[in-house]
């Protein structure tokens, strides 16, 4: 909306008001396309005279042109009280080109603005692409390489027993490993931006399964249970096959998950908080709940810098349970927040977290436990958000935070960090009975 006026009070209200499209004169000249010349404004039905009164003044005479774009009407171009004589033919033709010109710029800002829109995005796509494509390649190609070397060994040492007792089991495996690295050879492909098809999920997929490649070889050489173990380790990870909903007590359950997270964070320095109300009890599978409070509080604790804190908190929500996992960390940058649960998304570089261990502040990890929780709960009926905001302090995914409360410059104090950002991941559980409803209704 645009005005002006000799008033610049008056031109600042008018500017300010709003009214609907199909009121007034403007409403007319929008529904027929036609310009309006009014001599007395007073006479005409459809003038609106509230307008008169939110902006303190009078109208008296009035011409308004359609802004015409293309084959539609974008807008309505006034003029009010001409100053000497009365609107006229020659007015209307004047007021035509110019709202023709506003018109054409008006439609330019509109794509301007959504074609800088769209580069944001297609940019910021490109970026996760990326990152994507960099910690594949990476983390594929070292274990891969040490993986094809220690079974080319191993057959060497086992050509001193009989043939048949390992040959089949060595030549399996090597088939696998190569179809592995046939996929690594792909995501070197893409790098060099050559057209090859490499599946995200089945990158991710035979990423986690080639660690435990390597140690099946050494166990099972002599025995054909090398293609059901990989099934079992992808099961583990992704939790594909189907596991039961049993009703739950949330608080006692996370209480529990927690006794078995702490010793496993026994070197960091972060301190875990938690508040367990009584809730409604819950449906949801003792395992993917494990995995979910898991995960949550593990990406907590690697988000946060020694001398921190993250909470952990059970409530009772509407009819429902709430399960909170807030950190006072690094927090999430805006552009990060939109794609953080799309799975395959790092907010680091891979070899910021490749050589840590969990838990370790700026561990990360492989982009798979969110995706995982994200389609638990598509699955079992719960809903799970997030709400971030970036460390004040590390504006950049760049910047990066010293890993230690008092290492950091910025904070004489413990309350200094935890004012500066953080994360929350809530999750809400709907009652039994409802959850009970829904998954009939999902069945039939």
């Amino acid at each position: 909306k645009a005005a002006a006026h000799d008033d610049e009070a008056a031109e600042k209200r008018v500017k300010e008001i709003h009214f609907p499209a199909n009121k007034g004169v403007s409403g007319r000249v929008l529904r027929t396309g036609k310009p309006v010349v009014i001599e007395d404004v007073s006479n005409d039905p459809d003038f609106y005279r509230v307008i008169d009164s939110l902006a303190g003044f009078t109208t008296k005479s009035l011409l308004s042109v359609p802004l015409r774009s293309k084959d539609r009407i974008i807008g309505v171009l006034c003029a009010m009280n001409k100053k000497v004589g009365m609107f006229d033919q020659m007015d209307m033709e004047l007021m035509s080109m110019i709202g023709s010109t506003a018109a054409l710029s008006i439609e330019n800002a509109r794509f301007s603005s959504e074609i800088q829109e769209a580069y944001k995005e297609v940019s910021s796509l490109n970026r996760a692409k990326d990152k994507v494509i960099n910690r594949l390649s990476h983390e594929l190609k070292t274990p891969l390489s040490v993986l094809s070397a220690s079974l080319s060994i191993l057959e060497k040492r086992l050509l001193a027993l009989p043939e048949k007792s390992w040959r089949s089991t060595i030549e399996r495996a090597r088939r696998n490993l190569d179809r592995i690295l046939e996929i690594q050879y792909q995501v070197e492909d893409i790098m060099r931006e050559r057209k090859f098809e490499a599946r995200g999920l089945l990158s991710l997929l035979l990423e986690e399964v080639a660690d435990e490649l390597e140690v099946m070889v050494a166990e099972e050489v002599g025995e054909g249970g090398i293609v059901e173990k990989l099934r079992e380790k992808i099961d583990t990870v992704f939790g594909l096959k189907e596991s039961v909903p049993e009703i739950i007590d949330l608080a006692s359950k996370t209480r529990q998950i927690i006794g078995k997270i702490r010793p496993l964070m026994d070197h960091r320095n972060v301190e875990i908080l938690t508040r367990f109300d009584q809730v409604p009890s819950i449906s949801v599978p003792p395992d993917v709940l494990e995995k979910v409070v898991t995960g949550l509080v593990k990406n907590a604790v690697e988000n946060t810098p020694d001398e921190g804190k993250v909470e952990v908190l059970v409530q009772k929500r509407g009819k429902g349970a709430e399960l909170v996992v807030k950190d006072y960390g690094v927090g999430i940058t805006e552009e990060n927040q939109r794609r953080i649960f799309e799975g395959f998304f790092m907010t680091q570089d891979t070899l910021d977290y490749s050589s840590k261990r969990p838990f370790d502040f700026n561990a990360g990890g492989k982009g798979a436990d969110l995706l995982r929780m994200k389609i638990f709960s598509e699955r079992y009926n719960f809903k799970i958000q997030m709400d971030s905001s970036r460390c004040k302090f590390l504006l950049t995914d760049a910047d990066i935070c010293p890993g230690k409360i008092s290492d950091c410059s910025f904070c004489r104090v413990p309350q200094d960090c935890f004012a500066s950002g953080g994360t929350d991941f809530t999750i809400y559980f709907p009652p039994v009975e409802e959850k009970a409803t829904t998954g009939d209704d999902r069945k039939s």
